[in-house]
């Protein structure tokens, strides 16, 4: 039995998929203009996690990821300039190159973290006619008025708007993130932007309604309806998009097709740095190629998302993250000692131990308190090593914390250099001038080994 808390309903629930065995997830992709930093890259551990539970309990997943590289303004209220276009003109470059190099980069980081890439890739400026046909059906059913900048979705006509984050319509206040401008409700939000002038921005289609692009949040409904359904069962994100993008997802998708959008919505909490969520906006805070230079690998990182379940919020710390890459070296080290063993593998060991781990991933993905089994599992006395090493490979099948992989070190020529240096002074007797080549050694990242075979360098 699989339960989720679904956001909708604020509570656990039994999962039971629109199709028997075949299930159908949605995820809020990136905005294609900047370097993804570790509080984005945060909101894609636990999908990726679900995907592989369903996966490993017999469903099959298809599951799709959105793209935007177009529509996104730097206001939610509609306002402002397109995060893409914003780049392009700073960048000197098209707006196809900012989106397709910021792409890159993005995937490139999902496969560090061993992160698998969803089935379907949606770029919403490959669905312009999707999106068009979807506003022109609300068009019809009366959902959209016209303003001098857009076309506009009517929230007031759509029953029970803002259910999903218990939105106060009437008591919201226009300033903070309502700007009302020709809206006629405060909640209202563009479906279709007009160019300003014809010409002037570098991504702009024709339309029914005259050239323009579209609004952000019809994008998702769109991709999603294409590839999914008009009903789809899960529905992924991170909470800032509850109160905005996925409340007018919800409006839009449901006054178009009269059908249930999402069956369940399950959203990721952020990732704090001194109380305060990490954002694109205010800088971000380390991007992962900051902290490979600072000797921190992937798996570290990884290890420290996994330290918090996805719905509670995280707190970054250099010191943190120093204790995860600690665990995360102890639990390689302890797994290399382990695959020694040739010992005899009881199968009815196996099975109820991966029983126990799964039951943890089974309420509402309980990472934490499976990370933890596995060192309930290597002191466990009643299992022989054999079995602790295949336990653990198998549940890493889930975390994707590479731990049956050795890494390839490459050592700098200056890391040689200093370990030669250093042995001869220990040949000469001049131990304190010795050890203190070894401290430069270790404050580069590494560590030097006395061997009978020679010296050993190793990352720390």
């Amino acid at each position: 039995m699989i339960r989720f808390y679904n956001t909708l309903t604020r509570k656990k629930e039994v999962f039971k998929p629109l199709k028997d065995k075949k299930i159908g997830i949605y995820t809020c992709g990136p905005t294609v203009y900047w370097y993804p930093h570790i509080g984005n890259l945060r909101s894609y551990i636990f999908p990726d996690f679900l995907k592989k539970i369903l996966i490993f309990q017999g469903y099959s997943v298809k599951h799709v990821m959105n793209v935007t590289d177009v529509g996104h303004l730097v206001s939610n209220a509609d306002e402002g300039e397109d995060k893409i276009e914003k780049t392009a003109k700073r960048e000197g470059k098209t707006a196809r190159e900012i989106s397709e190099f910021y792409f890159n980069i993005f995937k490139q980081d999902l496969k560090k973290l061993n992160i698998s890439e969803p089935d379907v890739w949606t770029k919403a400026t490959e669905y312009i006619k999707e999106q068009i046909e979807l506003i022109k059906k609300l068009e019809k059913k009366g959902y959209t008025y016209k303003t001098s900048d857009g076309i506009y979705f009517d929230t007031s006509k759509f029953r029970n708007y803002g259910k999903l984050a218990k939105l106060d319509v009437q008591g919201l206040k226009a300033g903070k993130r309502i700007a009302i401008g020709k809206k006629k409700n405060k909640t209202d939000f563009a479906l279709w932007k007009f160019s300003e002038k014809s010409g002037e921005r570098q991504q702009e289609w024709g339309s029914p309604w005259g050239i323009g692009f579209p609004g952000w949040h019809i994008e998702c409904s769109a991709m999603s309806m294409k590839h999914l359904g008009e009903t789809i069962d899960i529905h992924t994100g991170g909470e800032d998009h509850i109160s905005v993008h996925h409340s007018n997802e919800i409006a839009q998708s449901e006054a178009a097709t009269g059908k249930t959008f999402v069956r369940y919505w399950l959203h990721g909490a952020f990732l704090n740095f001194k109380g305060e969520k990490i954002s694109k906006s205010t800088g971000g805070l380390y991007t992962l190629s900051d902290l490979e230079k600072m000797n921190y690998s992937p798996m570290h990182l990884k290890y420290f998302y996994l330290s918090a379940h996805y719905r509670k919020p995280l707190n970054f710390t250099l010191e943190s993250l120093n204790a995860s890459k600690n665990a995360y070296e102890k639990l390689k080290n302890i797994l290399f000692e382990l695959r020694k063993s040739k010992q005899k593998i009881n199968k009815k060991n196996i099975e109820l131990a991966y029983k126990q781990f799964l039951e943890f991933l089974n309420d509402d993905l309980n990472v934490p308190q499976a990370l933890s089994y596995v060192w309930d599992i290597l002191r466990e006395n009643r299992l022989n090593d054999s079995e602790k090493y295949e336990l653990v490979l198998k549940f890493d099948k889930v975390f994707g914390l590479n731990l049956d992989k050795e890494e390839k070190i490459e050592i700098s020529a200056e890391i040689k250099k200093l370990a030669e240096e250093r042995e001869r002074k220990r040949k000469d007797k001049k131990f304190q001038e010795a050890d203190e080549i070894r401290e430069k050694i270790n404050k580069l990242g590494f560590v030097v080994e006395d061997t009978e075979k020679g010296i050993v360098i190793k990352k720390r």
